[in-house]
């Protein structure tokens, strides 16, 4: 199958499943609204008017001074603020999981395909990263380090590296023993020639699955660290941090809490949805034809 074949045999299931669609169609709204602030001019998400403090959404779009989703508690326009928002999560989760991906099927790789001591070193590695809460964990890094974006990126992407790393030494383990491999170790093949050509392509499908699911790990972690004050500083703007600065509004300013709080359940629900519907794309054992 050529690479133009399989684009799209993949766009024709995506549009016969509406999981599948939902799911790529938010994930791509949210992408082009990250994105927009780039070249949009938006009101700035920093910077308040406190005589527009707790204005109610407006639905008069083509007004200069209107607020769509209203304001926060100093006047900050609650549109803005949730697209930059989506430009710090996007970010934030992209790079997390990417850093993560690249450490654990690495770590993955060796473990499954040396065996003895290093797989077992590595894997008591995995099982104490498993032991140690996220919270803790979050806590000692920025405790020596600093809150900052970089630093809630690394807290992320050491949470993350763990899932590939057990997903990987299983596919590895699988797959040493196979005819294609053992015939290239016979040839005189080198092991991380071995693993590059003959291993790392019959694994990419699940690591791409587990890479989506991810992403929607990350960006509810990342939100709930952000609410604690262990992620991104104020004054920029960050879904988890927007729902810790108006929790005490949320009788009096339901909006404020309302649209962050949407935001991070569509991400999230989004990613699952890809991520579900590429498990069962890639699985003919899991493939359903009617949905």
């Amino acid at each position: 199958m050529t690479l133009s074949t399989g684009v799209r045999t993949l766009g024709i299931r995506i549009a016969t499943s509406k999981i599948g669609l939902f799911g790529v169609m938010v994930m791509g709204v949210l992408l082009l609204g990250a994105l927009s602030t780039f070249v949009i001019p938006l009101p700035s998400p920093v910077h308040g008017n406190l005589l527009q403090r707790l204005k109610p959404p407006s639905y008069r779009f083509f007004e200069l001074a209107s607020h769509p989703l209203g304001t926060d508690q100093l006047g900050r326009d609650m549109f803005s603020r949730l697209l930059y928002g989506s430009r710090v999560s996007m970010m934030v989760g992209f790079i997390a999981v990417l850093l993560g991906g690249v450490v654990g099927v690495l770590a993955g790789m060796i473990s499954g395909y040396a065996g003895g001591i290093t797989d077992r070193l590595l894997m008591r590695i995995v099982d104490m990263q498993l032991s140690i809460p996220l919270i803790l964990l979050a806590l000692i890094v920025i405790a020596a380090t600093g809150p900052s974006l970089g630093n809630l990126i690394i807290v992320l992407a050491m949470t993350s590296w763990i899932r590939y790393a057990r997903l990987v030494r299983g596919q590895v383990l699988a797959l040493r023993r196979r005819e294609f491999v053992l015939s290239a170790v016979a040839i005189g093949a080198r092991p991380w020639y071995i693993l590059r050509y003959y291993i790392l392509p019959n694994i990419l499908t699940p690591i791409l699955v587990i890479a989506t699911l991810e992403f929607s790990r990350v960006i509810l972690l990342e939100a709930s660290l952000s609410f604690l004050g262990l992620g991104v500083q104020p004054p920029w703007p960050s879904w988890g941090r927007m729902l810790a600065e108006g929790r005490s509004y949320i009788a009096t300013a339901w909006w404020v809490t309302t649209f962050p709080g949407l935001a991070i359940v569509m991400t999230v629900m989004s990613a699952n949805f890809v991520g579900d519907w590429l498990r069962d794309f890639f699985d003919p054992k899991l493939r359903s034809t009617g949905e």
